[in-house]
């Protein structure tokens, strides 16, 4: 049987080795997919892009302007006259957020009443809306204290240089708040699925495509051996990606590894039964290289979708909750983010090896039997 199987296992080999195009497949993706994770999505806003429309134009409201155009988050790129300038540069994606101050602002301010300010945000992306509109209100809260603080040591009361109570944060596992650092590690997860997902729907498909399948059936080997053979190459190349990945995500992200790697290693080894019995599974109702992997990516994007990689899972709606209990990648995100950062172990993450472990199970079996059942 191992000298069979063996000899299954260099055969797919040489034959992913010889197709340049499987070459391709196996170590730029991965890499591309890091990258691009990496750089691109970045939910670190800065450098916000705002305009100001100052009515007022007295000495408050430049002072208060100086409060946004000094700030990391804000770049002032426009002083506006009109609210057809406004609408003109929120139309043209010009700016993200307008700031209005009317013209009875410092008057009010004088008087001791409640002076209006007004945001106009652009909405076409909410996510960057709420997190602007949260930026700005911070300094016109802040503003707003300072304002209040005047006034009470005016009349007397007060005196205190700052507010009774202050806020002094701390966060934990990722201090600067970077987000490379939190996505990076759920790359890892999605190059596991992305290659054995789909090269494992595949490899069986090609033997049936070009007619060979039928062949090594009749040969002496037996079906367990031939699926053996044909997953454990892709295992292999899965986990050499998952290892290629990760010395990059170390040594060019400089994304902390607080953890032990037999953890990620024994995770990674679980999550690949719930993949390659996924892929055997799209193999056993494709009938061409094609139709297996359009099946594979229909099955690829919304499981990152609902992995809570992206969103979190506790603001899905009760339906696509039930769906991420699921989905493999969900579990092995969390297992790879909390051992790259948190340096947690099975103590800590044993319900999600738990769940790997029942969902690839389930999946292998099914596969196994509707493949024998395909044969017979």
């Amino acid at each position: 049987m191992w000298q069979r199987l063996r000899y299954i296992i260099m055969k797919e080999f040489i034959q992913a080795m010889r197709d340049p195009r499987l070459r391709i497949f196996i170590l730029l993706p991965p890499i591309i997919q890091l990258l691009t994770y990496g750089y691109a999505i970045n939910f670190d806003y800065r450098q916000i892009p705002i305009a100001v429309w100052d009515e007022a134009n007295t000495l408050q409201s430049r002072e208060f302007i100086r409060r946004f155009s000094q700030n990391e988050y804000f770049r002032l790129e426009y002083l506006i006259q009109s609210q057809q300038e406004l609408a003109d540069l929120l139309d043209r994606n010009k700016v993200t957020m307008a700031l209005h101050i009317p013209y009875d602002f410092s008057t009010n301010l004088a008087k001791g009443k409640k002076a209006a300010v007004q945001l106009i945000l652009d909405g076409t992306d909410s996510n960057a809306a709420l997190i602007t509109s949260r930026y700005a209100n911070t300094i016109i809260f802040d503003y707003a204290v300072e304002v209040l603080r005047h006034r009470l040591n005016s009349l007397g009361i007060g005196g205190q240089s700052s507010g009774p109570l202050y806020i002094k944060d701390r966060t934990w596992f990722n201090p600067n708040r970077i987000s490379s650092t939190s996505f990076v590690p759920g790359v890892v997860a999605m190059v596991v699925m992305l290659v054995s997902l789909q090269l494992t729907a595949l490899a069986v498909v090609r033997e049936k495509e070009i007619g060979t399948l039928e062949q090594l059936l009749v040969s002496p080997i037996r079906p367990l051996e031939l699926l053996l053979g044909k997953t454990i190459p892709f295992v292999l190349i899965s986990l050499f990606d998952v290892f290629l990945v990760t010395i990059i995500a170390i040594f060019w992200f400089d994304v902390p590894f607080r953890g032990n790697p037999l953890v990620l290693l024994l995770a990674t080894l679980l999550f690949l039964f719930c993949t390659v019995g996924g892929g055997l599974l799209i193999s056993t109702v494709s009938t061409t290289q094609q139709q297996a992997m359009m099946i594979s990516v229909f099955i690829f994007m919304p499981a990152i979708l609902l992995s809570g990689l992206v969103f979190p899972i506790h603001n899905m709606p009760w339906l696509a909750q039930l769906v991420t209990y699921i989905n493999p990648l969900s579990y092995f995100i969390v297992v790879a983010q909390d051992v790259f950062l948190k340096g947690v172990g099975l103590d800590v993450l044993w319900p999600d090896f738990l769940a790997m472990a029942v969902l690839g199970l389930t999946l292998l079996t099914l596969s196994v039997l509707r493949f024998h059942k395909r044969l017979a």
